[in-house]
């Protein structure tokens, strides 16, 4: 919401600087975002004119101008085209800073001649793009005068953050009205003269959806003369950031953010028929004036003629009943709409507005005739005319409500303890109006601006919530809401500064772990992954069905009803899909190599309905140049081993961990596999990435990834209450082995079938050699293995060796039908 200082001194009878608004208006919780002063760096400059602009006798590009300041006669010397004798012109004198380049003006001679200031271009003073010539004011421009006070550029504009609770601080009223109750000076009344009708309204409503608009007035003017808006109007809604369109327009639009009061205006002449109807949308296609054709549902609230929809009721007007310059009646509307039908529409059809921003807040229902009375007089003020009697269709709801404060619940509840006096002021001020207190309470008339405190409570219920417990829930809801937004209301009006800190007490004597034990793998692996080497990435949940399918699937269950971008419909089934767009979005600019990783939710091809929690990581491109040793391709084993690494450091020795191939369709089918613990427990896969979704996304050659499931991780088992294991004094002794076998068979078979072969006597068991070729037959490979033997309690003889390399033989051809290399 943003409002002008001037704007807002007409509620506002105050004085204060704008430094003590902007930090009273965050005190009392209207979070200013920003506060921007135009005329502060255009102070020094004045509207000046050019007496002589004769041709620069050194220089063919230049002229030397006479020109006149109000306080005297100065040459400048002048670059800008345009520049010519009789013009005004925005004059800078020396001394002045240059918004556009910050540099102070001095005095200097140019060719010769003297210049003592500038003539300046919009660019020059941050106004605009243009800078092919000065700035040309009219004629009628005063000699001498502030240029940023006459173009109105003076006026600084406050932005402040509108909570969604807050409908009536979008409004120029509403937030002088919080102001006054801070003490910045006094509210002024506000009232709006009723104009006589001249003629019966030949237009009328009709509603037949009561529940979506409850209540609804209108009004006919004719002999209207529309044009542009006067200066005065003008400058306050471009101060604002508003277009200035027409009259009739930016008079509805002045409503809006003067009063929170949306209205709208139909051209008289475009309407069908002698009725508007709010009903139902009945699939109609519409042009609204933003230009989008706007197809309603039966579930959005339309507004129609005799020929079709003509409205987006409460969101956005159509086009062809739009006002123009050539429009001389018109029917003005003034509404009430359900607040969650009319965000329920804007979310369903992707519209964005202010009139929708304010409805979906709720407004103030009792403002409705005196809106109507004021858009009246100003209509007929600025562009003339007559108007009939006020027609309606529909009752206003019922709005009276009250709310009750105990005094107690200020300290109880918020922290500070307000005497009563006090706090039943600031309800005063705030509009409340006292019915009955006494000592110990007050119940207080909420005003109808109000629609946050004591108004009708809307609960979105579960599915198969039991509705005796849904309806004791919703009386809780009533009895308590009421009194706690009055303790908010007192406080932050009082300052919310002024609560004291105070720390929770602690629970315990001796400080919780920082991390639940669920958090803690993902911690590990956070901390493990980046000292690995990889930079975490966080990534949007979801991406476009399309890339999606790429990596196991794109089920309609997790197709997203509301999605905030077309190409962002769907949930991800990984984290690797995340990360693979950013390494193909980063090879695109020049950065192949890479290496990065994200944790977060996964559904998995087969159970879409079950979330998990995955680590993921991606490298692509070559290894770092070293001198130790030269870059390399990345390949599957520098995934297997991330992942290794990481499963290590959440406690799952390698040792018990079986690959088994190939990984899911988005691995390369002979270059992957599947990480398991067990035969059931599967923990991970890992792999080079699919040449098909390479392609498709982009990424660089070669792209190799691993996946860990997190949650599938089991608990490291807790040492007992007992000694380490003392180290061995005997020499251990190595042996190596090369076996012999089918290339189908995979080497953590042989690794494991080695190791269980005398699990007392061997201490590891690790792989060194791979060989494959005609010495050892076709379709056969040569594994060479390293075999450590860790004696404890005597040395091993020759025999025992023997023997114990014998198991080691016979284990593994057994496992893998592997023989000894002669």
């Amino acid at each position: 919401m943003k409002v002008s200082l001037a704007w807002l001194r007409t509620h506002l009878e105050t004085w204060e600087p704008l430094a003590r608004i902007v930090e009273t208006l965050s005190a009392i919780g209207l979070e200013v975002e920003s506060a921007t002063d135009r005329g502060a760096e255009l102070a020094s400059f004045r509207i000046a004119e050019v007496l002589e602009a004769a041709p620069h006798p050194n220089a063919e590009r230049l002229r030397a101008c006479r020109v006149e300041t109000g306080t005297g006669i100065v040459s400048v010397v002048c670059g800008a085209p345009n520049a010519r004798t009789g013009m005004k012109a925005v004059f800078a004198p020396p001394g002045s800073v240059i918004p556009a380049t910050g540099l102070v003006l001095k005095s200097s001679h140019i060719r010769g001649v003297e210049s003592a200031g500038m003539l300046l271009s919009e660019r020059e003073m941050r106004l605009g793009d243009d800078h092919a010539g000065i700035v040309e004011l009219p004629a009628d421009a005063p000699v001498g005068e502030s240029y940023a006070r006459w173009a109105g550029l003076d006026d600084p504009v406050i932005e402040v953050a509108v909570t969604p609770n807050r409908g009536d601080a979008l409004s120029v009223r509403g937030i002088a009205r919080d102001l006054a109750a801070a003490g910045l000076g006094r509210l002024k009344p506000w009232a709006a003269p009723p104009v006589p009708p001249a003629f019966a309204s030949p237009l009328a409503w009709a509603t037949t959806w009561p529940e979506a608009c409850p209540f609804v007035l209108g009004r006919t003017l004719r002999g209207l003369r529309n044009g542009p808006s006067p200066r005065r109007l003008a400058e306050r809604l471009e101060a604002i950031g508003l277009r200035p369109i027409n009259a009739l327009v930016d008079i509805t639009n002045f409503f809006t953010f003067d009063l929170g009061r949306p209205l709208h205006v139909f051209d008289a002449s475009k309407i069908s028929g002698p009725v508007l109807t709010m009903r139902r949308g009945r699939g109609e296609t519409f042009r609204a004036l933003n230009g989008r054709d706007v197809t309603p549902g039966a579930e959005d609230c339309v507004i129609a003629d005799a020929s079709g929809v003509v409205s987006l009721a409460g969101i956005v007007g159509g086009e062809p009943t739009g006002c123009d310059d050539r429009t001389a009646a018109i029917f003005l509307e003034c509404a009430l709409f359900d607040p969650v039908r009319i965000a329920d529409t804007g979310r369903r059809l992707g519209i964005l507005s202010d009139a929708r921003a304010r409805f979906e807040r709720g407004i103030d229902v009792a403002l409705m005739p005196d809106a109507v009375e004021a858009a009246t007089g100003m209509i007929l003020e600025l562009c003339g005319g007559e108007a009939s009697e006020v027609v309606s269709a529909g009752a206003p709801p019922a709005w009276r409500r009250t709310a009750t404060l105990r005094f107690s619940r200020l300290a109880g509840l918020g922290g500070l303890a307000v005497p009563p006096a006090e706090a039943i002021g600031i309800l005063e001020r705030l509009g409340f109006t006292p019915e009955r207190h006494d000592a110990a309470s007050v119940t207080v008339a909420v005003p109808p601006w109000r629609n946050d405190i004591a108004g009708r409570v809307s609960l979105d219920v579960a599915p198969g919530f039991l509705p005796a417990k849904a309806a004791r829930m919703r009386d809780a809801v009533v009895a308590i809401e009421p009194e706690a937004d009055l303790v908010e209301e007192v406080l932050r009006i009082r300052g919310l500064d002024c609560v004291p800190p105070v720390s929770l007490p602690p629970l315990l004597a001796v400080p919780a772990p920082s991390l639940a034990s669920a958090a803690a793998p993902i911690e590990h692996a956070r901390r493990l992954l980046a000292a690995r080497g990889l930079i975490e990435c966080v990534g949007f949940s979801f991406l476009a069905a399309g890339q999606a399918a790429l990596f196991g699937g794109a089920p309609e269950s997790l197709r997203l009803e509301n999605p905030i971008a077309a190409d962002l419909d769907q949930m991800r089934p990984t984290p690797l899909a995340s990360l693979a767009l950013a390494a193909g979005r980063n090879a695109a600019r020049g950065f192949p190599d890479l290496a990065l990783f994200e944790i977060g939710p996964a559904f998995l091809e087969g159970a879409p309905d079950e979330q998990r929690i995955m680590a993921a990581g991606l490298r692509s491109g070559a290894t770092p140049r070293s001198w130790i040793e030269p870059a390399r391709p990345c390949d599957a084993f520098d995934a297997k081993a991330d992942a290794f690494a990481l499963l290590a450091a959440l406690g799952v020795p390698a040792e018990s961990l079986r690959i088994t191939a190939p990984g899911p369709a988005c691995f390369h089918p002979g270059r992957s596999g599947l990480i398991g613990q067990g035969p059931t427990l599967r923990l991970g896969r890992f792999g080079e990435i699919h040449p098909r979704v390479v392609a498709a996304l982009g990424l660089p050659r070669p792209a190799v990834a691993f996946e860990v499931f997190l949650d599938a991780v089991p608990e490291p088992r807790r040492p007992g209450r007992r000694n380490p294991p003392e180290l061995s004094p005997f020499q251990p002794l190595s042996r190596d082995f090369a076996f012999v076998l089918d290339e189908s068979v995979p080497a953590g078979r042989v690794l494991c079938a080695a190791r269980g072969a005398e699990r007392n006597l061997i201490a590891g068991v690790t792989l060194f050699d791979v060989f494959a070729g005609p010495a050892v037959g076709a379709g056969k490979k040569s594994l060479g293995i390293e075999v450590i033997f860790q004696p404890r309690e005597r040395t091993l003889t020759d025999a025992e060796i023997e023997a114990a390399c014998r198991k080691v033989v016979a284990a593994v051809a057994k496992a893998t039908g592997a023989r000894l290399r002669g």
